[in-house]
């Protein structure tokens, strides 16, 4: 049987239990998915006190790096972006892996978003970084508009291919083909502010949770293109769900399944 959680702090607002039950119906796999509130200071404790029964962790908001330092073996992805946001058994202990990118990767193949040059993203944490490499290909113009410089190293590292341009916070929008928001909820809603008629491109936001978010409800009434975070949470957690089943999964059939079932427990 499978049992898994998704750990976080604040984690009430989660849909992930929602997403991965259902999941587990679909396949049919016998499975137990639970949230659990558990923050950066408790993380450690919490990882060694499970036993062999767990198969699996999702991670959100703040462990994604956190959890880096205590994995026993950590994905070449992960330790490319410096996060992971899941968890898996293997015999010697915990691997440390994103889903995260292939979550935003899958994402804009959903959209049929896939001939973009140039990508503005709104922040450089976890969340930005693994944007970023999703984004990133050889002749590609990335700009991060951000608060912290000293997290424009490893913004570099996660798109080693693309040409990196960092702006300071509070720098008006350029125009990119595809804009996307990566920082928590309300940080960028002082943006969505001086959005006009002139809206171009592809706005994908990263939050599912206020819903819509400020930004992207401003943003489709201004008849922009808008993608919203719960497709980002789908896709990263089908990959999940196959890593802690060990299934392969029908995406096509099983991320509009997904989508109706969190919609429906939002």
């Amino acid at each position: 049987m499978i049992r898994a959680a998704v750990l976080g702090s604040p984690i009430s607002h989660s849909l992930s239990p929602t997403l991965h039950r259902t999941a587990y119906r679909f396949l049919g796999v016998d499975g137990r998915y639970e949230a659990i509130d558990v923050n950066a200071a408790g993380l450690r404790e919490f990882i060694t006190s499970l036993d062999e029964s767990w198969t699996g962790l999702s991670l959100t908001m703040p462990l994604k790096e956190e959890i880096l330092s205590i994995a026993t073996e950590i994905d070449a992805l992960a330790h490319r972006i410096n996060s992971a946001n899941t968890l898996i058994r293997t015999a010697s202990g915990w691997r440390a892996v994103s889903t995260d990118v292939n979550g935003f990767t899958q994402t804009l193949l959903a959209h049929d978003v896939q001939d973009f040059e140039s990508v503005t993203i709104i922040g450089s944490g976890a969340t930005a970084r693994s944007a970023a490499a999703a984004c990133d290909r050889a002749g590609r113009k990335l700009t991060v508009i951000h608060r912290s410089a000293e997290r424009e190293i490893s913004m570099k590292k996660a798109a080693p291919l693309s040409e990196s341009i960092f702006l300071p916070w509070g720098t008006e929008l350029p125009p990119a083909d595809l804009l996307i928001n990566a920082t928590p909820a309300g940080v960028a809603d002082s943006y969505s502010e001086h959005l006009n008629e002139d809206v171009a491109g592809v706005y994908f936001e990263a939050l599912y949770n206020p819903w819509p978010t400020k930004f992207l409800a401003k943003w489709r009434s201004l008849k922009g293109y808008g993608i919203d975070g719960l497709d980002l949470l789908i896709h990263q957690g089908i990959d999940q769900v196959s890593l802690m089943t060990g299934l392969g999964v029908n995406r096509l059939e099983l991320a509009p399944v997904l989508r109706t079932a969190c919609l429906a427990a939002m």
